[in-house]
């Protein structure tokens, strides 16, 4: 598997507004052409975070833990359409209820994106696709004593700083 270096995402300006469109190569590719993603926290009843493992053939951070839903919004989606769409797509799940938290641009030196970043509490089942090498949930604790040991994404690293859980 790999991704798919022609698919076409909406370029953004940072208010989110569709200035016009490029490829996941031209996005991913140095260019820091700003496009927008979807992010979702997934914790369970007992405050734990799920976390995705990301597989060895992604283009970016291959094999490190992540976020637990990430993923670009295609042309012609809305947030919210993207956040479903994902979610379904990498969790299994379709019956949650998210509750924005923020918006906030990142950037490496590979890309730029605009996130929207959403939480969830969800205490069904949770079925990990093809996509991802599957989660787990983890206490706040276990992450924050791993933090700095590079076994997690720089996104989700600097998104759980900032948001502070």
């Amino acid at each position: 598997m790999k991704d798919n270096s022609e698919e076409m995402f909406p370029i953004v300006d940072e208010d989110g507004n569709i200035t016009g469109a490029a490829t996941r190569g031209e996005c991913h590719n140095g260019s820091k052409l700003l496009h927008p993603v979807v992010h979702l926290h997934v914790f369970n009843s007992k405050g734990e975070l799920y976390l995705q493992k990301r597989p060895e053939w992604k283009d970016i951070q291959p094999g490190k833990w992540d976020t637990a839903v990430g993923g670009h919004i295609d042309l012609g989606e809305s947030v919210e359409m993207a956040l479903k769409r994902e979610v379904k797509e990498e969790l299994g799940i379709t019956d949650f209820i998210p509750e924005q938290i923020t918006h906030y641009i990142f950037e490496s030196y590979r890309e730029k994106e605009l996130v929207f970043c959403f939480r969830t509490t969800y205490d069904g089942p949770v079925t990990p696709s093809e996509e991802l090498d599957g989660g787990r949930f983890w206490s706040l604790d276990e992450i924050r004593e791993k933090l700095e040991t590079g076994i997690f994404t720089p996104n989700f690293s600097n998104e759980f700083k900032r948001l502070k859980f």
